[in-house]
């Protein structure tokens, strides 16, 4: 069985590699379910770890449905892990309905060429997840990353169970894997599953100002800097 680690640093990645790991997935901000790496991160892991790498290209939290703009810095950051000898791409693009966008992702996947690419999460949230293993067969997708609809994996083992059956397309089980469930994953013919392993030390007391702002985790907005309310500081500034 394939073990792919969510490496949301350098140190985790480097850890990945130390205790074993066969793969690793790399990105940034698991709070947010996950962003592109910076290209220092990347760079940095590509040139030390031996195991083969694979990114995801997701550039902001909040939905999965991008602008022109955002989708073309995906795909500047395709070429960039092409060229860096990145061996697999995780990303994937929905339409506001929630149903995948195939053009918009076939294009990646020919971009990702002769990387392996990997249709991310997002599989979470359509609403027509057998049929859509075969679309994503038919535009060349190798493996659909997803907890089979549920909170964790092992909750949505079910739809797992009948997607694998379903398409030469991998399913690759992640979301709540741990050493108490691996088992469940490996008797149910599971090639591949995915998990972070994750850890928390605690390295400084309570700040005297906390920099994090819940709102910005709401998964049902996406936040930018307003036009308006920067005329409107600068002519103040101004005045």
């Amino acid at each position: 069985m394939v073990v792919e680690i969510c490496a949301n640093s350098y140190q985790s990645a480097i850890n990945a590699e130390k205790a074993g790991a066969h793969r690793i997935e790399l990105c940034s901000e698991l709070a947010v379910g996950g962003i592109t790496p910076s290209y220092g991160l990347l760079k940095k892991v590509m040139s030390e770890l031996s195991i083969p790498v694979h990114v995801l290209i997701r550039p902001r939290g909040g939905d999965f449905t991008y602008s022109d703009d955002e989708f073309e810095i995906m795909k500047q950051n395709i070429l960039l892990c092409k060229e860096l000898g990145c061996a697999g791409i995780v990303s994937g693009v929905l339409h506001p309905n929630a149903s995948i966008d195939l053009v918009r992702t076939q294009e990646l996947v020919e971009l990702s060429h002769p990387m392996s690419f990997t249709f991310h999460r997002a599989f979470d949230w359509i609403s027509n997840p057998k049929d859509a293993i075969s679309d994503l067969e038919k535009i060349g997708v190798h493996r659909v990353l997803t907890s089979g609809q549920k909170t964790s994996a092992e909750k949505g083992i079910s739809l797992l169970r009948e997607l694998k059956d379903l398409s030469p397309v991998k399913i690759l089980p992640g979301g709540g894997i741990k050493v108490h469930n691996i088992q469940m994953f490996k008797e149910a013919g599971f090639n591949e599953v995915h998990f972070s392993a994750s850890t928390q030390i605690q390295t400084i007391a309570t700040p005297k100002i906390s920099m994090n702002s819940p709102s910005f985790f709401d998964e049902t907005t996406i936040t930018f800097s307003d036009i308006d309310t920067i005329k409107n500081i600068l002519s103040k500034i101004h005045e």
